[in-house]
Formats: structure tokens, C-alpha cells, sequence
């Protein structure tokens, strides 16, 4: 997802660019909206939160598992295989000096049990060239505004 092109001075968007919205709901609960879905964001109690609903990190982290479980799936259906049993395992640890940030990711395709051992390399190859793993592989240009 993209964030609305700023209003003042930064990287102009094109018009066709991908819009969210968040807005604060409650204590650490943030609520966000895109293409008519909404869903919250929150933070652990251990960190002030009400822990009813993931953090945005672990929601960066599901978007990168998420993002690989859908391009193996394609990849399952264009070669006419079963995606059943196809799940990705996910595991990230956060840095641990400054800035704060997330230090790495670890992904684990479980294929179907029927996935022939043939199609196993492509399988790895397509799922490892997802959209959201090619971002972070080629950071884009994020810029941090106020409104007027």
C-alpha cells in the first residue's frame, strides 16, 4: 500500500495510487480503512495496549508472509496443482540497538504434500519474487508529513 500523496513539498503520487486511511479509535487502537475493509491495530498490554488486535509490525510481518503464501498459491494453480496443506510459517526478531526496527525476517513454505519434487525450485523462485519481498528488496521513497 502507498500513503496519499502529501500535501506540501515530497514524492507526488500518481493519481491511481493506492489510498488507506487510519484514524485513532482508543488508547493505543488505531483503525484502519482500505477499499471498504477495515480492521485495528493495537499494542501488547506489556507495552500499554489493550491487546485486541495485532501490532503494525506483526501486520509488516504478515504482509510479507502473506504476500509469499499468495504467489506460491498462484504458482500451485498455474502448474493445475492442490494449494491444500500450503500455509507459510513466520518469524521476525526485532534490532536491538537504534533506530527501532525490525533486524530480520524468516519464512517457511510448507508446500502441499503432493507437490512434486520437480516443481519444488519454482515454487521457491516465484514465492521469493512477491510483490511486498521485492519492496523491501528496493525500499521505496517514504515521505512523513503534517497536514496543513
Amino acid at each position: 500500500m502507498t500513503h496519499t500523496a502529501p500535501e506540501r513539498s515530497g514524492t507526488r503520487l500518481p493519481g491511481d495510487a493506492h489510498r488507506l486511511h487510519v484514524a485513532h479509535a482508543d488508547g493505543d487502537v488505531y483503525v484502519v480503512d482500505v477499499r471498504g475493509h477495515r480492521f485495528r491495530v493495537d499494542q501488547p498490554t506489556e507495552a500499554g495496549g489493550t491487546d485486541t488486535a495485532p501490532t503494525p509490525t506483526e501486520l509488516f510481518a504478515s504482509s510479507v508472509a502473506t504476500c509469499v503464501a499468495f504467489y506460491a498459491g498462484r504458482y500451485l494453480l498455474r502448474h493445475g496443482l492442490s494449494r491444500e496443506g500450503l500455509a507459510v510459517r513466520a518469524e521476525f526478531a526485532m534490532a536491538t540497538d537504534r533506530p527501532a526496527r525490525v533486524a530480520a525476517v524468516r519464512l517457511v513454505i510448507v508446500p502441499p504434500p503432493q507437490l512434486p519434487e520437480e516443481r519444488r525450485a519454482g515454487l521457491l523462485a516465484v514465492a521469493s519474487h512477491c510483490t511486498v519481498h521485492n519492496t523491501l528488496q528496493q525500499p521505496p521513497d517514504v515521505d512523513i508529513d503534517l497536514a496543513s
